[in-house]
């Protein structure tokens, strides 16, 4: 799965979204679509690693968000990192925030398409991402240019969640509370966002935060 498919033999996919709708959707769509067969769907993220070991799909088309449990990031990076072979997974999402790109790209994934692609696009991007060739959609595409170009700050996951938390104003000890942390520690924190961000406020900071797309 890791190296070249059998082009005698259709793309095996499994699919991998927390709505029922959605799944039937693409079924229905990829039913259509030459040398593509699709071999299982999962509702969450623990249920696509059980299904690819049973499955053994050559690419895995993977939401970001999965309602409770593991999203879909922390199931990309387990299936990429089993010893052996492990499938190609194709992000297939509605969100493009910088943040969740970087994110899904540094768990492993091999592509990243928005569900607004046309289909054509899609079936391109699966047979891609079966020989191991990435595939972004075009506004993925330029951001991730954009942030080469002009890198964005770096911050840490618990710095995300706290200006998450930030964003929706909430303060030092509401912030405490919702993260299990102390208000030292979430102070010790914003002082390192803000230095980051280059601001000096909790308005700065979530401003700059939602002009670079840094907010989930």
């Amino acid at each position: 799965m890791t190296g070249a498919t059998d082009e005698s033999r259709p793309v095996r996919i499994l699919l991998c979204d927390d709505h029922a709708v959605v799944r039937a959707g693409l079924l229905a769509l990829l039913d259509s679509a030459p040398g593509i067969e699709v071999v299982g769907e999962a509702g969450t993220g623990e249920e696509a690693l059980a299904l690819t070991s049973k499955l053994d799909p050559d690419v895995v088309l993977m939401d970001l968000q999965l309602g409770d449990g593991i999203d879909g990031v922390e199931t990309t990076r387990r299936l990429t990192s089993v010893t052996g072979d492990a499938p190609h997974v194709l992000v297939l999402t509605t969100y493009d925030t910088d943040a969740d790109i970087t994110r899904a790209i540094e768990a492993g994934a091999t592509g990243y398409l928005l569900k607004a692609e046309r289909p054509e696009e899609l079936f391109a991007a699966i047979h891609a991402a079966a020989q191991g060739r990435t595939t972004l959609s075009a506004p993925v595409a330029s951001r991730v240019m954009a942030n080469l170009r002009s890198p964005r700050p770096t911050l840490t996951d618990r710095e995300r969640d706290i200006l998450a938390q930030l964003a929706q104003g909430l303060g030092n000890r509401e912030i405490a509370k919702a993260l299990f942390i102390s208000e030292a520690t979430v102070k010790t924190h914003l002082g390192r966002i803000y230095d980051k961000l280059g601001v000096d406020t909790r308005a700065g900071a979530v401003a700059v935060a939602k002009e670079k797309r840094l907010l989930p």
